[in-house]
C-alpha cells in the first residue's frame, strides 16, 4: 500500500470516528449523515485511495479540474457534488456531469441547470446557497431571497429541490457555529411543510462537523480533514 493511500486511509478513518462521536453525542443516527470528501485540488490518485477505503461521494469547487478527475475514474460508481460557485457559462458542463449541485443561489443559474440536463439523466439534485452570515465575499442568497428562489426551482422540471447550504463565517467557538448553522436548520423548517423532497442540510466542514451534527446536518462537506492541507491551485 502506498503512503498515499495510507495517509488518506488513516485520516478518512479519523473523520468517520469524529463523525460517529458527533452522532453519538447529538443523540443522532449516523446513517442520517453522508459525507462528502472535498477532492478540490487533489490529484485523482488521492481520490482513487480514499475510493479504496469505502468513500464513494466526492465534491468539486473548480469544473475543469473536476472533469479530468470525473473521467479518470468513470471505472468507479462515484456520486459527484458541484459545491463552488457557479458561473454562466459553465452551467452546461455542470449539469452534464454532476449528481448534485451544493451551490444554487440564482433563478436564472437554477433555469440554465434545468434546460441543459440531459433528459436521459435523473433531475439534479439541488441545495440552496444561503448566505447566513451576510458576508460580501460570499456566495448564496439571503434568506429573505430564499422563499423566491424555493419556488422557482421547485416549479424546474430537471432538478429536484433537494435542501439548503451554507458556508458560515469561520469561527473557533462551537457556540457560534451551532448559531450559524442553527439559522440555516430554522429556515429548512419553514420551507420543508412546502416542498416535501427537500431532505437535505448541506453543511459542515473540517473545522466544525461536530457543531453541524448538533443542528441536524445531513451532508458533510470534508476536505483537509481527510487529503490533507489543501494544495495551491495553478491556475485559478
Amino acid at each position: 500500500m502506498s503512503d498515499t493511500i495510507e495517509s488518506v486511509t488513516s485520516r478518512l478513518n479519523r473523520v468517520q470516528q469524529r463523525i460517529a462521536d458527533a452522532a453519538r453525542a447529538a443523540g443522532r443516527d449516523i446513517d442520517e449523515i453522508r459525507l462528502i470528501a472535498v477532492s478540490k485540488t487533489r490529484p485523482a490518485e488521492d481520490l482513487i485511495a480514499a475510493q479504496a477505503a469505502g468513500q464513494t461521494r466526492f465534491g468539486e469547487s473548480y469544473l475543469q479540474e473536476a472533469l479530468v478527475k470525473i473521467a479518470a475514474l468513470q471505472a468507479y460508481t462515484l456520486e459527484w457534488h458541484f459545491i463552488g460557485p457557479i458561473q454562466s457559462n459553465k452551467t452546461r458542463r455542470i449539469a452534464e456531469s454532476f449528481d448534485w449541485v451544493h451551490s444554487v443561489s440564482r433563478i436564472d443559474i437554477a433555469q440554465r441547470l434545468d434546460r441543459q440536463r440531459p433528459p436521459a439523466l435523473p433531475p439534479l439534485n439541488v441545495c440552496l446557497q444561503v448566505n447566513v452570515s451576510g458576508e460580501a465575499a460570499k456566495s448564496g442568497c439571503t434568506p429573505e431571497q430564499l422563499p423566491q428562489l424555493a419556488a422557482a426551482v421547485s416549479e424546474l422540471e430537471h432538478l429536484q429541490l433537494r435542501g439548503l447550504m451554507a458556508v458560515p463565517a469561520a469561527s473557533g467557538l462551537q457556540s457560534e457555529q451551532c448559531q450559524a448553522f442553527r439559522q440555516l436548520r430554522e429556515l429548512y423548517i419553514q420551507l420543508k411543510n412546502d416542498y416535501p423532497s427537500m431532505d437535505s442540510l448541506s453543511m459542515g466542514m473540517s473545522n466544525d462537523l461536530e457543531a453541524a451534527i448538533q443542528e441536524g446536518a445531513t451532508h458533510l462537506r470534508i476536505g483537509s480533514a481527510i487529503f490533507g492541507p489543501r494544495a495551491a491551485r495553478a491556475n485559478a
